[in-house]
């Protein structure tokens, strides 16, 4: 197997023991998820930090999120597409969420954070070709629709931000039809 194969293959094994253990993981249980003697760890890896270094890395990755959002049949409709896209968030903000409590990673300060990196623009990119085809179904530019879409599927599948995390399906309805009854017509 090729370097940087085979350091993509330790990372994806290593991801599910680093969100169950933590720091706390031994290499020899690295070594057994990913199918490899523990030197081989060693030989991809000058040490355990800098493996659990880049499987955060990967985690954080927003490359896989927009590949499975690519995949989304663009022949659905609308909300079809959004749950879907929903059920996608809602697993990466799960997965990343476990990682940072398990790891006790913290997070910067709102006051200290940069702007949003490219990552997070590529990402809400692939949000706004959901709702490009479906212009006239609304009330703003898909840019802005797939801001917002992004801002409450975080919002509310977050775990830290909410007592019971929304479905996907009360992701999109919320974005889509609001909590109001419609008005009837005169």
């Amino acid at each position: 197997m090729a370097p940087d194969a085979r350091r993509a293959s330790i990372i994806a094994a290593a991801l599910p023991l680093l969100r169950q253990y933590g720091r706390e993981v031994t290499t020899a249980q690295l070594a057994m998820a990913a199918g490899v003697a523990e030197g081989t760890l060693f030989r991809a890896f000058p040490d355990k930090e800098a493996l659990i270094e880049a499987a955060i890395a990967s985690a954080f990755d927003p490359r896989p999120t927009e590949a499975e959002l690519a995949r989304i049949d663009r022949t659905l409709d609308l909300r079809t597409k959004l749950i879907e896209a929903a059920e996608i968030l809602s697993r990466r903000i799960g997965h990343i969420w476990q990682l940072i409590a398990v790891l006790r990673l913290t997070p910067p300060p709102l006051m200290q954070r940069p702007p949003p990196p490219p990552d997070d623009v590529s990402l809400r990119a692939a949000l706004a070709t959901l709702f490009e085809p479906h212009g006239a179904e609304i009330r703003c530019p898909p840019e802005q629709a797939a801001r917002l879409f992004r801002a409450v599927a975080f919002a509310g599948a977050h775990p830290r931000m909410t007592d019971q995390p929304l479905t996907p399906h009360e992701i999109v309805s919320l974005l889509l039809d609001g909590i109001r009854t419609p008005e009837e017509e005169p």
